[in-house]
């Protein structure tokens, strides 16, 4: 490969990390096209960018970040994918869902989430529980809306009990 051409690689690689606020790195090695194929398929299904790069290049792409990656730089061996994506838990997850259905690939190597980074293939569960943007927002409005609900079913029921005393009183006998 040409200097020119590992300069453009490196170049892209750091415009990609820059772009996705998350990124995996995964062990893809073994995978037949296949299988590469169907895992492409459900990372676009999942909106997760897939990009199978070289650990050396990788490697030139975080040092240029402004970001400390130093962590990450031991898990750069053998067969190296990188899934971007702009919701943390969403390669996790779907990695697990494969461990479910008895594939050993794509293993997590590392990952950078959450401006935290996380390395070894035991971080899955954490990586997993991380909750996105959506689901926080979920949570909050819920619970934003708990005591007002809790407000209005009083008053309804209150309503009820109020007309049953007004006419309870209004046709007693004086």
């Amino acid at each position: 490969m040409r200097k020119e051409d590992k300069a453009n690689i490196i170049a892209q690689l750091g415009e990609t990390i820059k772009q996705y606020p998350h990124f995996y790195i995964v062990d893809v090695e073994g995978l037949n096209a296949e299988q590469t194929s169907a895992l492409r398929r459900q990372c676009f299904k999942s909106e997760i960018k897939m990009v199978v790069v070289k650990n050396t290049l990788l490697q030139k792409a975080l040092e240029a970040s402004e970001i400390e990656f130093d962590s990450l730089y031991g898990v750069l061996k053998g067969t190296t994918a990188v899934m971007f994506t702009n919701v943390a838990n969403a390669p996790a997850k779907m990695i697990k869902d494969l461990k479910k259905k008895k594939q050993e690939k794509p293993a997590l190597k590392g990952a950078y989430a959450e401006e935290g980074i996380y390395v070894g293939e035991n971080q899955l569960d954490a990586l997993c529980s991380i909750k996105s943007k959506n689901e926080v927002i979920a949570e909050i409005v819920a619970l934003l809306q708990s005591p007002a609900k809790n407000v209005l079913s009083a008053l309804q029921s209150g309503q009820n009990t109020i007309h049953g005393v007004l006419k309870t009183l209004g046709e007693r006998p004086e």
